[in-house]
């Protein structure tokens, strides 16, 4: 008789747990279809939306449903450490800068900024430059965000066949433009900057965006071809200084670069241009891609590693990361980093690359295309000038659809180079 109840007491908590959980499981569905209803009607409310649903959840941004609710919302992952609203579509961006008198940040990059594989330069701009304090205040105040994808990002997946798996982004480059209402590009940033060195340009965008709001016709060009002329004397003296500090009395010349390639840059040369994110692909694409004789001329090469090192270092305190940006990457898992001091080291680590991301991308690229805007080409059309960015700074053409992985000049003794080419069909 004892054994019988104690039997049924048993059954009886083995069903009230399955229906516990059979409740729990439909309190969360419910939850979920509430908060996508409640995202796709705030989503049509632009920032003010955005707004809304951050007062309604002050309290609920550790829940995992409202962190994925607010990078629906946002359209940008990890939304919730910088509280920004992104325009996917350049015409409602263009028509929210007409109401609101305010210039246009347009992010252009490989993949999409609302999932966590998009091109690296955009992770580390989540990172680092979005959720800083000062940054996001100064994007959501004074621009209109808006982003938009250059081409699929391509993926690695290494599989150690022993249930490990290594996955990871190759290859690519981001870039913000500063558009006026209309979408004509008034400036760009290339590439990644360190949080303060981002912010200074952000700062001297919106002045000259203010000023070409008031202005149009001929008054428009001259004040425009000013601002890049002002912008490209800067540069030159800064770089003259700089080396100077560093010893160096006769500075090799910051001159055009004319890109004439007889076949695709090779992906070992596009990806050395930008320290960060080699960093991370260095070692997969030097593993996929064979040597290759590539002649394509690297504009890295105005300077030996060594001094671009140092010179980096002058601009050490403009790559800090502040308090969220910090807070942040101690929410994702890392590998191999179990202690503050290993994390500290990848800090570090990370500011020191970032910091030589930014003087190359400002003494090379920025000033190149201040030196197009000049010369009027091919710069007053956002989509034209994006399509000589990638292909004449970044090195990955449109024209490659491989960019620079598949090379035919190089023998792999796999049939068809392992090239397999499925997308006519996935895009019917």
């Amino acid at each position: 008789m004892k054994f019988t109840n104690l039997k049924l007491t048993f059954v009886f908590i083995l069903a009230s747990c399955i229906f516990s959980q059979a409740g729990h499981t439909q309190d969360s569905t419910t939850k979920t279809s509430k908060l996508t209803q409640e995202v796709t009607k705030l989503r049509q409310q632009g920032a003010t939306g955005l707004k809304t649903f951050l007062k309604s959840h002050i309290n609920d941004f550790t829940s995992p449903q409202i962190k994925t609710a607010l990078d629906q919302l946002c359209q940008q992952r990890d939304c919730y450490a910088s509280q920004l609203y992104w325009y996917t579509d350049i015409e409602q961006a263009k028509a929210a800068a007409k109401t609101s008198g305010k210039p246009i940040l347009s992010l252009r990059l490989l993949g999409r900024l609302d999932t966590d594989l998009s091109c690296a330069n955009s992770r580390f701009f989540r990172v680092a430059l979005y959720p800083n304090s000062e940054i996001s205040q100064v994007l959501r105040e004074n621009f209109i965000l808006h982003w938009q994808t250059v081409r699929p990002v391509p993926k690695v997946t290494i599989d150690f066949g022993d249930g490990r798996k290594l996955e990871r982004t190759i290859t690519g480059n981001s870039i913000h433009y500063i558009l006026d209402s209309s979408g004509r590009p008034i400036d760009a940033i290339p590439g990644l900057y360190g949080p303060k060195a981002f912010l200074k340009q952000l700062k001297q965008a919106e002045v000259i965006a203010t000023a070409l709001n008031k202005r149009s016709g001929t008054e428009y060009e001259n004040l425009l071809q000013q601002y890049h002329l002002r912008q490209l004397d800067e540069i030159q003296n800064q770089w003259r200084a700089d080396l100077l500090k560093l010893g160096i009395q006769s500075p090799p010349q910051l001159v055009e670069r004319a890109n004439n390639f007889t076949s695709p840059p090779s992906a070992s040369v596009a990806g050395s241009l930008a320290i960060s994110k080699a960093a991370v692909e260095r070692p997969i694409i030097n593993a996929i891609q064979p040597e290759t004789l590539d002649n394509t001329p690297n504009p890295l090469a105005i300077l030996d590693q060594a001094t671009w090192n140092r010179l980096a270092k002058l601009y050490q305190t403009d790559a800090k990361l502040d308090g969220n940006s910090i807070a942040l990457i101690q929410t994702k898992k890392l590998p191999n980093t179990t202690t503050k001091t290993n994390l500290s080291r990848v800090i570090s680590n990370f500011e020191t690359v970032m910091a030589l991301d930014t003087v190359r991308n400002e003494y090379l690229f920025h000033r190149q295309i201040h030196q197009w805007f000049l010369q009027g080409n091919e710069t007053s059309d956002v989509n034209q000038l994006n399509e000589k960015v990638y292909a004449e700074l970044f090195l990955t053409p449109s024209s490659d659809p491989w960019l620079g992985l598949a090379n035919n000049d190089t023998y792999s003794a796999i049939d068809n180079g392992g090239i397999v080419d499925n997308s006519a069909s996935i895009s019917r």
